[in-house]
């Protein structure tokens, strides 16, 4: 079933790939995709179904009847498990369920009479996307193969759109390239047997908010062990962060329950206030058959270290990186105590808290009740009573929010109670963006706006689908340069079995100002010691980032001094040059230049980079 070329094979982790019908034409252009380093797995008939680059333990295939499936990424489905699936297989939409239903992190691929079906997840961590290449429909994981095959430079609009800070929903999902369509995460690509005409189909929809937490912790727990087993079932050695943090504790209790052994690893702050060693010694007396390893906290690199060097193959701009050197900082030494894979706990933030805007519904069914909730955060997080009865009275639909936003994309940034009460924090654009990028912006916010629907209804579960979202897009981009670095990351929180589970809880009992992540306090009571789960903070880690400010001036100077986004006319460079002449501007205490900077290192990257670009089709 499978072809191989005579250099085949990448690391564990960084799977990547292309997707083609069964007919003469598509194999024709799947040619094109193919060249030295890439695997080719072939269709019955001997043409191309899948061409790109993926490690065997990354990959299950099956084939019976008319019917062939693949998984590809992190679930623990075998070839016979998945040989039944195909042998019942009668209609592509039934793959519904079996997507709802797998854990792990994992793409699905199947053809069914002559007919594609190519979903990623439901977090959004594993995408899809679709171009027309002569005349046939291509689909595939990354959105820079598609745009090479085409010949497509950057799109100018949307690098303008990128600029914001934040860029909104939909736009954020929009490829870089004109020619390249994104599907959403909730749907698959359909594609006919012609291999032309091609749809997106909905595979998935979020639960409703509406499972107690006593029901829920169970579940809760079960999905988040689920997670972690499908990555330590097959033991070895696999490492986990151990920050301190719930989240982090969490994933490293039930790993230090499987088969692998642990290695755990605490970066310590450089803030004398920083708490997070206490905690993460503490939790490790707890675990004593598992390794500790506790890193010079100066030998840590700081927020903006090498951004001029940066060289990753990216298919979007990505403010991860601003921390890509913090994140994978330690692997080398975690490869060196024989690591295959390295747990994080990032997305327990998202997933295991929720967004206070739940409470804008919860007002209108339950008054008393949220009134009695929004005192406490009103005293937690300091709102103002005047900012905190407006945003609770704006009632205007999401597109109208988000076209009134673009009318206001000079205003300073927005006070905090409306960002966290509202559809979101409405976007962005600061100082050194040019008029041009202002117009391109505003125009792409008006036109999303006229169609523009929410994640959901309701602005909480909008909310947080939107949070979610957004930092599957940066994990996303740090696991390819993690697996590029050797030890390929998984963050067991963003798989769709955990997010479901922790969606399904009542708001009122999974965010509320009395308690700190009360979903993964009651999940892991029995798992990680009552002591560890007394934690009701988290590090902010801002002395890293006012220092790396600091200590990185020149970088940000040099950054500026021959700028790609400069010479297409959308920053004034000269102001960006003055910035960075004075670091400790009050104005950059809130990341503000990190869309920019993540622009320009994107840019920079597709100048430099090494590898062939995939050449246009004959």
């Amino acid at each position: 079933m499978t072809e191989l070329h005579e250099s085949a094979g990448t690391g564990p982790g960084d799977a990547h790939f292309t997707v083609f019908t069964d007919r003469e034409g598509a194999a024709a252009v799947a040619r094109s995709f193919a060249r030295g380093g890439t695997r080719v797995l072939n269709h019955p008939s001997g043409r191309p179904w899948l061409v790109g680059r993926w490690h065997d333990g990354d990959i299950v295939t099956a084939r019976a009847g008319r019917a062939a499936l693949a998984v590809i990424g992190c679930c623990p489905i075998d070839a016979a498990e998945l040989e039944r699936h195909a042998g019942r297989l009668r209609d592509l939409a039934e793959l519904d369920a079996l997507a709802r239903s797998l854990p792990g992190s994992f793409h699905l691929v199947a053809a069914l009479d002559g007919r594609l079906r190519v979903q990623g997840t439901a977090s959004g961590l594993r995408l899809v996307f679709h171009a027309e290449i002569e005349g046939v429909t291509v689909a595939a994981t990354r959105a820079d193969v598609l745009a090479a095959a085409l010949r497509a430079d950057p799109d100018e609009e949307q690098l303008a759109v990128r600029l914001l800070w934040p860029v909104p929903h939909p736009l954020a999902e929009a490829p870089m390239w004109r020619g390249v369509t994104a599907v959403p995460p909730q749907d698959a690509l359909i594609v006919a047997p012609d291999g032309r005409a091609a749809r997106h189909s909905r595979w998935w929809t979020p639960p409703e908010p509406v499972r107690p937490l006593a029901d829920s912790a169970p579940l809760v727990r079960e999905a988040l062990a689920a997670a972690v087993d499908a990555r330590t079932h097959q033991g070895g050695v696999v490492s986990c962060d151990l920050s301190g943090g719930l989240d982090s504790t969490s994933i490293c209790f039930l790993a230090a329950r499987s088969p692998a052994r642990v290695v755990a690893s605490t970066w310590p702050g450089r803030d004398p206030a920083d708490t997070d060693l206490q905690w993460a010694e503490q939790a490790a007396k707890a675990l004593p058959e598992i390794e500790h390893v506790v890193w010079d906290a100066a030998a840590s690199p700081l927020v903006y270290t090498d951004l001029l060097s940066i060289d990753d193959l990216l298919d979007e701009p990505t403010i991860g990186v601003m921390d890509r050197s913090r994140v994978l900082h330690h692997l080398p030494g975690m490869a060196e105590r024989g690591s295959r894979l390295h747990l994080t706990g990032i997305g327990g933030d998202h997933v295991a808290w929720c967004s206070e805007a739940y409470y804008h519904r919860l007002l209108r069914t339950r008054p008393l009740f949220a009134l009695r909730q929004l005192r406490g955060f009103r005293a937690l997080w300091q709102w103002p009573l005047g900012g905190t009865v407006r945003a609770l009275a704006d009632s205007r639909p999401y597109g109208t929010w988000l076209a009134d936003s673009s009318d206001r994309l000079r205003d300073p940034l927005p006070a905090t109670v409306g960002t966290s009460l509202g559809w979101g924090m409405p976007p962005r654009l600061f100082d050194w963006v040019t008029p041009d990028a202002e117009r391109a912006a505003r125009r792409a916010l008006r036109e999303a706006a006229a169609s523009a629907v929410p994640h959901h209804p309701d602005r909480g579960l909008h909310a947080d689908l939107e949070q979610i979202r957004a930092c599957t897009r940066i994990i996303r981009q740090w696991d390819r340069m993690a697996a590029k670095a050797g030890v390929p990351m998984a963050s067991p929180f963003l798989d769709d079995r955990v997010i479901e589970a922790c969606l399904a809880v009542r708001p009122s009992e999974r965010v509320t100002p009395w308690r700190y992540k009360p979903v993964l306090t009651a999940a892991m009571s029995g798992v990680v010691p009552d002591a560890c789960l007394r934690r009701t903070n988290k590090a902010a880690a801002s002395m890293d980032a006012a220092d790396g400010l600091r200590e990185h001036r020149a970088d940000l100077l040099a950054l500026w001094d021959d700028s790609r986004l400069e010479r297409l006319g959308l920053v004034d460079g000269a102001a960006l040059r003055r910035l960075a002449e004075r670091p400790a501007t009050p104005e950059l205490r809130d990341a503000v230049l990190y869309s920019t900077i993540a622009a320009e290192v994107w840019l920079r990257g597709l100048d430099r980079s090494t590898e062939p670009r995939t050449p246009a089709p004959s």
